[in-house]
């Protein structure tokens, strides 16, 4: 073979082998995105069931109920509320009123919450949630 079909195998290598990283990375990537969804949104059907995503909103008020390690409380945007289920220790900031974010799975009808996660301030509210809640006032 000559200089050039040598170098010319070569790149066809590098390219090849280029879109095969890529590839991989974006099936790597599309596997592990956590998209969220309002109370509305899962109460229409639009989030994936038995997958993880993102669900938040403002806890109801009057809806959290304590069971030992095991807590159920329902999340609302002013619009619909859902129900989660949640074991383990709830972050101090938790309490009726507040935005929260919890990642977990739809499962029989029931979020299962495997992370809750409470606003840290005053003035802060995750950026999902508040156009969650702007969405709903809007309909």
């Amino acid at each position: 073979m000559t200089k050039r079909q040598n170098r010319m195998i070569f790149v066809a290598l590098l390219i090849a082998g280029a879109v095969l990283a890529i590839t991989l990375l974006i099936q790597a990537l599309g596997s592990n995105t956590n998209y969220f969804y309002s109370p509305t949104e899962v109460v229409e059907g639009k989030a994936p069931i038995g997958k993880s995503f993102r669900l938040g909103g403002l806890v109801a008020m009057g809806s959290v109920k304590r069971q030992d390690m095991k807590v159920n409380f329902d999340v609302t945007d002013n619009k619909n509320k859902f129900s989660i289920e949640y074991v383990g220790i709830l972050p101090d900031l938790f309490r009726e009123g507040q935005g929260i974010i919890t990642t977990g799975s739809l499962i029989n009808g029931t979020f299962v919450a495997t992370e809750v996660l409470a606003k840290h301030d005053e003035n802060y509210m995750p950026p999902e949630v508040a156009d969650a809640l702007k969405k709903a006032k809007q309909k």
